[in-house]
């Protein structure tokens, strides 16, 4: 396990299970799945770039169980990896490696209603249309360019809050993405997305923008920066507008770029290096989804199904 993952991330864990054993009380098979239900997150960490537990946030938890959730786990397998992580967490904030609990309110069933399927490219055209390509008014133009750049490169709300104006190519249609653990990966961006990012530029961040210093990407009205909070509360907005009633999550616009990659032919390697991750095992739970839709077009059109 200890192989390239940041030893402030596995050397915990070592601790932790003679914690859970001694103070907790708890068997040695609960310790042993505990253990490695960590293993399998701390690897999930170091993959997406994190060096430390005091960089997770509350949605970066959000993020695996969602991860977890696309490999068929289990709902009692679920269940238990957010006590262990409930546990583990309180434990890590009890021996100071972390500031803050961020699970000490976190309850499942909120959890679960969290954990969405993906949007269908008819979803996601009605979450554009909210914005039309003509709007003439700034929030439309600037919205409809964040919509369009998240899923058009797979974007992670934080990357969307930390692209910058020189992190877009215009002339070749690529972005420069700063990922998690402040990796960088270069993305190809879609044609529909650069008109409305180059309509952003040319209409509507000018007028925001309120100091020469100011490189961020997305800006407000005051020409600060657009917070995580923000841009997801955009998302969340937008979908309510275009009558989707399914559950949004930061990485929905994120899962739904990469599942249809995959239902349209991509290789898994070509979308590996797109969401930036370290290991190929993370992206290939979009097979799940393909193998579900291939079950389909099997059932419907094979003689014999």
């Amino acid at each position: 396990m200890e192989e390239n993952i940041p030893k402030a991330l596995y050397a915990p864990i070592r601790q932790f299970k003679g914690y859970i054993a001694i103070e907790r009380g708890l068997s040695e098979n609960t310790s042993d799945a505990y253990e490695s239900d960590l293993e399998d997150f701390v690897k999930y960490l170091s993959e997406s770039g994190f060096t430390s537990y005091a960089e997770i946030e509350r949605e970066d938890i959000e993020d695996y169980l969602f991860h977890c959730k696309e490999r068929n786990f289990e709902a009692s397998t679920m269940a238990r990896r957010l006590v262990c992580l409930k546990v583990y967490f309180g434990y890590l904030f009890q021996d100071k490696i972390i500031p803050v609990n961020i699970l000490e309110v976190m309850d499942a069933p909120k959890i679960w209603r969290t954990l969405p399927d993906s949007l269908t490219p008819q979803e996601i055209e009605r979450m554009l249309a909210v914005y039309p390509v003509n709007a003439q008014d700034h929030l439309s133009i600037r919205n409809r360019a964040i919509l369009e750049v998240m899923y058009a490169c797979g974007l992670r709300v934080s990357e969307a809050v930390t692209l910058t104006t020189s992190a877009i190519n215009m002339d070749d249609c690529i972005v420069r993405i700063r990922g998690k653990g402040s990796k960088e990966r270069l993305v190809p961006i879609g044609h529909h997305a650069m008109q409305a990012i180059a309509r952003y530029l040319t209409k509507v961040r000018p007028l925001h923008k309120k100091s020469a210093e100011t490189s961020a990407l997305f800006l407000s009205y005051r020409g600060k920066p657009l917070d995580r909070e923000r841009i997801w509360m955009i998302i969340k907005d937008t979908a309510i507008e275009a009558g989707i009633t399914k559950e949004i999550h930061p990485h929905t616009f994120r899962h739904s770029f990469a599942t249809h990659l995959l239902e349209n032919g991509a290789d898994l390697r070509m979308i590996q290096e797109m969401l930036g991750h370290a290991d190929i095992s993370t992206t290939q739970i979009y097979t799940h989804v393909d193998s579900r839709q291939l079950l389909s077009v099997h059932k419907k059109f094979h003689p014999r199904a």
